[in-house]
């Protein structure tokens, strides 16, 4: 369809039914993404008048249930795709170039005959894309260019996986505009993985890129990377009066690609001190008994990070069956128990480059001070900076949400909404 199409279409209120399954139901929430579809197409427009037929694509962000920093390591994880997006208005250009806009970032623009590995590149926006192309490409799908207005709601650095979501865009732009969607969302989510290792330069596992990427509420077994094992959980917050929240306290992620990788690191190190690849692969019961070995090979942080990487994901699977069985407490009691453990033992609560700063800290502490033994609250994402989730009673989530923004700031605290749907091509009209 064309910009005028599109925008008469939103407007008039025919694609409401499809905005009502992407972002909630609430009525705000409809009149909110009816105006911010209509400024992104508009903005497409100014950067791209020559364009006339338009497509547009949609990847969720994620939040982390549960699994904090199990994934790297072939670990199970607890997550789900959730409201908060990033979108894109796009339209082919018939050339050998991909141009991209997006609101608060630099302009990109790469030849898709150009797919090197760029070390100036490095960390930004022009190397996920050339990565995704690039991973197309090595599994022989067909790549093309194309013209791109992009938004998010996602806050960078807030711990819904902003790179990841952009990441899986750019695939899924590609893959049904040039493949017919052949190449699938979960190869999509590898490729966003390779994109993001090989090229941005932050190591980390599948698991954000899987979520956005197929969408849902579900339980992840990476014990095979390539073949991941997804299985659906089905369970509604909403059902037993609980809300999730989640609290952005204004730590930027940007400059802790070096903490993150500490984390792979170390946990690499302990399982190649017990002959294996990855902690999946170790012997729990050995890690103990050879515990005065270790601590001649390994630092006191790496053991005690591999000790978490144990319990976490035995932790995972505890959740899943408390949820299935309808335990909501003693699903509260593991949330809380996996929240201390990233406090103490994985330890990225905070970066010990900047000790002073423990934002992390304070948005728990205070969060527990709120709740009063209600719910549950833990460090989401990859940690360090960023966000915290919290499970809060219905009638106290507006009085959550000021009480965070008091302190953190307004807008920090956002009520999310579990989104069915992966990323996908948006059929407005």
């Amino acid at each position: 369809m064309n910009i005028f199409e599109f925008v008469n279409c939103i407007s008039g209120g025919n694609a409401d039914e499809t905005l009502r399954q992407l972002y909630g139901a609430t009525g705000m929430n409809i009149l909110k993404q009816r105006a911010r579809f209509i400024s992104a197409a508009e903005n497409f427009s100014r950067a791209f008048p020559e364009c006339a037929d338009i497509r547009v694509f949609s990847a969720p962000g994620r939040a982390e249930i549960g699994g904090n920093h199990t994934d790297h390591q072939h670990g199970c994880v607890l997550a789900v795709a959730v409201s908060a997006d990033t979108l894109g208005i796009v339209s082919l250009n018939g050339k050998d170039t991909i141009r991209i806009i997006s609101s608060g970032y630099q302009d990109i623009e790469i030849s898709i005959d150009d797919l090197d590995v760029k070390s100036s590149e490095e960390g930004t926006s022009a190397a996920l894309v050339r990565g995704v192309v690039s991973g197309f490409v090595s599994r022989g799908a067909e790549v093309g260019g194309f013209d791109a207005y992009i938004t998010s709601d996602i806050v960078p650095g807030g711990g819904l996986s902003s790179s990841a979501a952009f990441e899986v865009l750019i695939g899924t732009i590609i893959d049904y505009c040039f493949n017919e969607g052949s190449v699938g969302a979960e190869e999509t989510a590898r490729i966003g993985s390779f994109a993001e290792n090989v090229y941005f330069g932050k190591k980390s596992g599948l698991m954000d890129q899987t979520i956005s990427a197929t969408g849902g509420f579900v339980h992840i077994d990476f014990a095979d990377p390539e073949q991941p094992e997804i299985t659906p959980v089905d369970f509604d917050f909403s059902r037993i009066g609980y809300s999730l929240c989640m609290t952005d306290t204004k730590g930027s992620h940007s400059e802790l690609t070096g903490d993150y990788s500490a984390i792979f690191d170390d946990m690499k190190l302990v399982a190649e001190c017990l002959d294996c690849e990855f902690l999946r692969d170790a012997d729990e019961e050995a890690f103990y008994a050879q515990m005065p070995e270790l601590m001649k090979k390994c630092t006191d942080r790496q053991l005690l990070r591999a000790a978490h990487f144990f319990n976490e994901n035995r932790r995972v699977t505890l959740e899943m069956e408390a949820l299935t069985s309808g335990d909501t407490e003693e699903f509260f009691r593991l949330v809380n128990e996996s929240g201390d453990s990233s406090a103490m033992l994985l330890q990225n609560l905070y970066s010990d480059r900047t000790p002073y700063e423990q934002k992390l800290s304070l948005a728990i502490m205070l969060t527990k001070r709120f709740l009063d033994g209600n719910g549950a609250v833990r460090v989401h994402g990859g940690g360090f900076a960023g966000s915290v989730i919290a499970f809060v009673p219905n009638y106290l989530a507006g009085e959550y949400e000021s009480e965070m923004e008091r302190i953190f700031g307004a807008n920090c605290c956002c009520v999310l909404a579990v989104r069915k749907s992966g990323a996908c091509e948006i059929k407005l009209c």
